[in-house]
């Protein structure tokens, strides 16, 4: 019995010791690789794994890799600001350039974590590295696309780096964990290759270089911050919503029917953009001109470039204000509406301020505005404001208290005329300034969200609006924020949600990535005590045989030089021999 068992354990040892070769294996992943189906090479003891150039090469791949995926995860955050870069520039058309640039960096991501991966796998089997030319120019192009991007993107687009620091607060626990679990698996091919390194100066930069980053990445969850790491029971209820110019998924923005949309899925409130016409009837539109949302180069070919606030009521309202939502599709949701709703949506026209008033009167629903000065020449251009205050005294039957009056113009004024309107600021002023102006709520931009801050805003009995979320993460942030409502283009999509995401207590995060660092400690101890002891054996087995096939060559070498000597005289020794034992 214990004969077997240790029979069996020294067969196994056998096989831990054993260099298998897996040819087929190899050869694909050489092939793909360096383009080399028949030629991959295996590593010598103490060789590098590949020369200078092919060193750098895989240098400039690791760089690719990471510069890729940083950009790939930017513009994946960036996702709730889509409709507005895919407008950017004003230049009179939509088109999903969003779309587009995430399409070619997954592309590019995807290409080049295939060549790494091809790499660890060849490192792993023991075999030097020959990137192909055909590689090479990839590589290249991807950082140059993603270089230019970022650098593009930087200076146009400035605000979603904020973007991305405020989704750090949400994905940084689980990036732990993905880092981690990278580094892990890196130690097998790593392990690999330091045990059988002769340089001492090399074995020590590359373990230098893993250890320094494994232990920065297992110390990482200290200084983390997340408002969603909270003690149960501290969170507090769900932010409002404001629908952001209505329901713009499910209607053409500004219109009646996207109002009426964003009612029916649960919007507490309605957003929009107020300008006056030429003869004084306020309208909703939010652009400067009417390329954009309506048919004006149809009906008035001469003035697609001219202001809105230069056309009458009457010419205004003959112009279709929907049929482009349905040609255009700005978020992609066009498909998923019914015929009637799609005949509805292509029959709107532009919408006044009086008939937005009545929605929001008969639904008992908030509203806030954006409201712009004419221009110069204008009839109203310093009527403007008293034109909206009797429009919503005098023409609507709106209560003040449900308009959030955002317009700092004259406010002082304003508020003598109606004090029941919510005095709304969209300036990060002094408290003392919010206070002495009757500020009771701020409209910001979500780039300046910040637990603290709203708490402190909280405590002066400030609210806070932050616009505009659409994405559930963002919506989630903005729920263990404090925030007291969001403005938003989707409120079909954050009226459902129970509970924010990624939701987690002190201790539940502690217990994670505690568990995560210790697990990947023992695993990647026991996988350099393996190489360790592995290589130590082969090097055992090899001196051994080493020794043995040295001492039968030299056996073999003294006995041929035997055998030579003994050849000249064989004749005449023999002779004498046979003849001594024959007369014996």
């Amino acid at each position: 019995m214990e004969s077997s068992l240790s029979q069996q354990l020294r067969g196994f040892r056998a096989r831990l010791l054993r260099r298998y070769d897996h040819g087929p294996f190899v050869s694909c992943l050489s092939g793909l690789y360096g383009c080399r189906w028949r030629r991959h090479e295996r590593k010598q003891l103490g060789d590098c794994c590949c020369n200078k150039l092919e060193g750098a090469s895989f240098v400039f791949l690791v760089v690719a890799f990471c510069l890729t995926l940083v950009f790939l995860y930017f513009w994946g955050q960036a996702k709730n600001d889509y409709n507005d870069f895919d407008c950017f520039g004003h230049l009179g058309f939509w088109f999903p350039w969003s779309v587009v640039l995430l399409v070619i960096s997954a592309v590019f991501f995807t290409y080049i974590s295939f060549v790494m991966l091809l790499a660890v796998c060849l490192l792993s089997e023991g075999q030097k590295l020959y990137l192909h030319w055909s590689h090479k120019i990839v590589i290249a192009v991807s950082l140059i696309f993603s270089g230019v991007a970022t650098a593009v993107l930087s200076d146009l687009w400035s605000k979603e780096w904020k973007t991305l620091l405020l989704s750090f607060q949400i994905t940084a626990p689980y990036l732990h964990v993905g880092g981690v679990l990278l580094m892990t698996s890196l130690a097998w091919p790593l392990a690999l290759h330091f045990f059988r390194m002769r340089s001492r100066v090399r074995r020590g930069l590359i373990m230098g270089v893993y250890v320094t980053l494994l232990c920065a990445l297992y110390v990482v969850p200290l200084g983390l911050y997340s408002p969603c790491i909270k003690e149960e029971g501290s969170l507090g209820p769900p932010p409002d919503l404001i629908g952001h110019r209505g329901a713009p998924m499910l209607a053409p923005e500004n219109t009646l029917m996207s109002f009426e949309k964003a009612v029916e899925v649960g919007s507490d409130g309605l957003e929009t953009d107020v300008t006056i016409s030429w003869d004084g009837v306020p309208f909703l539109m939010h652009d400067h001109n009417l390329q954009r949302t309506t048919n004006i180069h149809e009906v008035f070919p001469n003035h697609t470039n001219t202001i809105a606030a230069m056309f009458t009521w009457t010419e205004l309202e003959s112009l279709n204000a929907g049929a482009w939502f349905l040609s255009q599709d700005p978020f992609g949701t066009v498909g998923s509406l019914g015929a009637e709703d799609r005949q509805l949506a292509g029959s709107q026209s532009i919408c006044s301020l009086l008939d937005f008033l009545q929605l929001a009167a008969q639904r008992d629903k908030l509203v806030i505005f954006d409201l712009y000065r004419p221009p110069r020449g204008h009839p109203y251009r310093d009527a403007w404001i008293q034109r909206t205050l009797e429009v919503i005294h005098n023409e609507s039957s709106i209560h003040s208290s449900q308009v959030l009056w955002l317009p700092s113009h004259l406010r002082s004024l304003v508020q003598e005329f109606d004090p029941d309107l919510q005095q709304t600021s969209s300036s990060q002023l002094p408290l003392e300034e919010l206070q002495s102006n009757s500020i009771i709520r701020l409209n910001l931009h979500y780039s300046s969200m910040s637990a603290e801050l709203i708490s402190e805003y909280a405590a002066v009995n400030i609210s806070t609006n932050l616009y505009v979320i659409s994405q559930p993460w963002l919506f989630s942030l903005a729920w263990c924020s404090g925030a007291q409502s969001v403005t938003t283009n989707a409120p079909q999509l954050l009226r459902p949600i129970r509970s924010p995401l990624f939701l987690m207590t002190p201790a539940q995060y502690n217990l994670m990535w505690i568990l995560t660092d210790l697990l990947s400690f023992i695993v990647i101890f026991i996988i350099l005590f393996f190489h360790w002891w592995r290589e130590r054996g082969l090097a055992c087995s090899d001196s051994k045989i080493l020794m043995e096939n040295g001492t039968y060559r030299q056996m073999k070498t003294e006995m041929s030089d035997i055998w030579s000597v003994s050849s000249g005289n064989s004749q005449p020794e023999r002779m004498p021999s046979l003849a001594t034992v024959t007369e014996h």
